[in-house]
């Protein structure tokens, strides 16, 4: 069985992990709303937003499902797609075959990574021929094994997303990702609810997964807002996908919710200073608090003393600023006299003391 070294990868040249900035992906899913010019138009957006990859979706209504309105093929959750049969809308969601050529080449002409979430053998096929640089398999196909066997077969980079998988399911498209050569996995909690109850976000699972799975994780939120996605962050998630769409208020299959592209430019912005926030375990001074610590307290005379007084609790406290002695040499220094004569205001010193 192949096994990685360490939780890290690399997707067109950029390394993720703990040790680097989060990966953050722009997921365009249904956003286009049926217009190729959308689709561009969104992909510029996505690099203009800071994002470092965006993704997009590899089907066809005929790929994903059947044309057929029986009851099993239906809609009925109440949710945002209520009444629609399954074919109905994914015709309206797909993202054309032909025009993934003219995405993958906006893309790479503007510099920012794209790939894709393939959901047959045939998508795979055609995200091969255009050298996708890596693969992300969606929470419901994450029971698909031999479409992530065929996936990991390709050798590329895998992402996989987890929603509604319980462990025993996670565990085997680890190990058929794995036992046909993929080496660099991932692994994003999920929960797939559209959109998503934050209560039920439980992040605490982001920092499990790449531990029991030795995989770098990270963090697919359907979330409202970018709060969630944030938090996964500080909580180790070394990839954050959220969905998108161009700010110009188009409502589309997955709208309600998306982020607009103004909305991920903050999530990018917020997303590395929070993974720069997290550091490292340390209890050493840090450079920022050298210029304060001339603020913190320490042992002053606060009266006129003659040489040969008795320090009390009268004439010498504990007070800001911090060049005297230590406030813990307080009781020390009580009951002992002065050798000299002090002035109100100076900083007690062993040295004056006796």
């Amino acid at each position: 069985m192949a096994k990685l070294v360490t939780p890290h990868m690399k997707i067109d040249g950029r390394k993720i992990g703990p040790q680097h900035p989060p990966y953050i992906i722009a997921e365009l899913s249904a956003n286009h709303n049926g217009s190729l010019d959308r689709a561009l138009q969104s992909i510029v957006a996505a690099k203009e937003a800071g994002a470092d990859a965006v993704k997009i979706q590899s089907y066809t209504a005929d790929t994903i499902t059947i044309d057929c309105e029986n009851d099993d093929f239906m809609i009925r959750d109440g949710g945002l797609w209520d009444g629609y049969s399954l074919h109905k809308l994914y015709k309206w969601a797909q993202t054309p075959f032909e025009w993934h050529q003219a995405m993958f080449d906006k893309a790479r002409e503007i510099g920012i990574t794209i790939f894709s979430s393939p959901f047959d053998h045939t998508a795979v096929d055609l995200l091969e021929s255009l050298d996708a640089p890596a693969y992300k398999i969606a929470s419901f196909e994450s029971i698909d094994i031999p479409l992530i066997r065929r996936v990991a077969q390709t050798g590329k980079p895998m992402i996989i997303s987890t929603g509604m998988a319980n462990e025993e399911e996670i565990e085997l498209a680890v190990k058929t990702a794995r036992d046909n050569g993929c080496e660099q996995l991932s692994l994003l909690h999920c929960i797939s609810s559209y959109p998503a109850p934050v209560e039920q976000s439980n992040l605490r699972t982001i920092t499990d997964l790449g531990a029991r799975f030795d995989v770098v994780p990270g963090l697919s939120d359907h979330s409202i807002g970018t709060t969630v996605a944030v938090a996964g962050v500080a909580l180790g998630a070394c990839i954050i996908e959220k969905h998108f769409m161009l700010d110009d208020d188009k409502e589309g299959p997955d709208s309600a919710f998306s982020l607009t592209d103004k909305e991920v430019k903050v999530l990018c912005n917020d997303a590395r200073v929070a993974w720069q926030a997290l550091g490292r375990a340390s209890y050493e001074r840090k450079p920022a608090e050298e210029n304060s610590l001339k603020f913190r307290r320490s042992l002053y005379f606060v009266e006129d003393m003659k040489a040969g007084d008795v320090i009390t609790d009268k004439n010498m406290r504990s007070i800001r600023p911090g060049f005297g002695i230590a406030p813990k040499f307080y009781d020390e220094v009580i009951g002992k006299t002065v050798n000299r004569d002090i002035t109100r205001g100076t900083p007690v010193n062993f040295g004056d003391i006796i």
